[in-house]
C-alpha cells in the first residue's frame, strides 16, 4: 500500500476571466445576499448545498472559511448526515439545512409546503428571503465550479473576501 495520491485535475476552463461580468455580478448577488444572514448557519448552507452538488471547490472553500471562523469540525462532519445529527444542530440551523436540501434537489419539483412552513416557524420573512437568496446564490455557484472543473485543495480561509 502507497501514500500516493492522484493528480489534480485540470480546469475547463477559468470561467470568470471569460465571463467577467457575470462573475463580478455574481460576486455582487452574493454579497446581497448574504447580508443579515447568521455567518455560522450560511457557512453551514453553503456546505450542504456543496456536499449535494459534489462541489468539491466550494466544500474545500466553504470548510475552511467555516473552520477559520470557529466552527467545529465535528458539526462539519455530521453536516452530510444531518437527520441522524439532529443534536449538534439548533432548531433553526436544521431548519435552514432542511430548506437547502429542498431548494437544491428540487426532488419533487417544488419545495415542499411543510420545509417551507418550518423554515418560516424559525425565521422572520426578511430573513426568510434572504436565507433563500444565499441557498440559490450558492447554487449557482457550485454549477459553476461543477461545470467549469475547478479544481478543489489551493483556497486560504477568507481569499474571496476583498471580492465582496
Amino acid at each position: 500500500m502507497t501514500n500516493e495520491t492522484n493528480h489534480e485535475h485540470t480546469p475547463r476552463m477559468q470561467w470568470s476571466t471569460h465571463a467577467p461580468e457575470v462573475y463580478k455580478a455574481m460576486v455582487r448577488l452574493d454579497a446581497a445576499a448574504r447580508q443579515g444572514v447568521d455567518p455560522t448557519l450560511l457557512e453551514l448552507v453553503k456546505i450542504r448545498a456543496s456536499q449535494l452538488n459534489h462541489c468539491a471547490f466550494c466544500l474545500d472553500m466553504h470548510t475552511k472559511d467555516a473552520l477559520a471562523a470557529g466552527e467545529s469540525v465535528d458539526r462539519i462532519i455530521q453536516l452530510s448526515a444531518w437527520e441522524e445529527s439532529r443534536h449538534f444542530y439548533t432548531a433553526r440551523e436544521i431548519a435552514a439545512i432542511e430548506l437547502t436540501e429542498a431548494v437544491t434537489v428540487l426532488t419533487d419539483g417544488f419545495v415542499p409546503d411543510e420545509v417551507y412552513e418550518r423554515a418560516a416557524k424559525q425565521f422572520d420573512e426578511a430573513e426568510l428571503a434572504q436565507l433563500i437568496a444565499a441557498i440559490t446564490v450558492i447554487n449557482a455557484w457550485n454549477r459553476f465550479a461543477v461545470t467549469t472543473r475547478m479544481v478543489p485543495g489551493h483556497y486560504t480561509p477568507g481569499q474571496y473576501k476583498s471580492h465582496s
